[in-house]
């Protein structure tokens, strides 16, 4: 099993902690689809535990796969997947059509989305 240590720069690590958290109704819940580390997991855990915040539906976490010793795996009110939060034939459809419209463009000499390495 390969375990993914996902690398963010310091001004988006813990992006949500114990203040924001704090911010939140007691009805809210937090829904993190981006990257795990923008949250601060420990404050996280705590504002479920304390039930400052109304629960968390998280697709990715610091590290993945989330070992099963892990404590969100028995935090209150938590809905936890497998990152596969864009998993839809919606998004399927967006992004292999755009490769296709990439690669045509492409082939007819008129590339797109293209990165100016100077």
């Amino acid at each position: 099993m390969v375990t993914l240590h996902l690398r963010l720069s310091d001004r988006t690590r813990g992006l949500v902690g114990a203040a924001e958290l704090g911010l939140m109704k007691p009805t809210a819940f937090l829904v993190n689809t981006s990257r795990g580390p923008i949250v601060d997991e420990a404050a996280l855990l705590s504002a479920l535990h304390e039930g400052t915040i109304g629960g968390a539906g998280l697709d990715v976490f610091d590290v993945e796969p989330l070992p099963p010793d892990h404590p969100l795996r028995s935090a209150p009110r938590t809905v936890l997947t497998p990152h596969l939060g864009y998993v839809t034939t919606g998004n399927y459809e967006l992004f292999f059509g755009g490769v296709v419209e990439d690669i045509a463009a492409y082939l007819r000499g008129e590339p797109v989305n293209v990165i100016d390495g100077r």
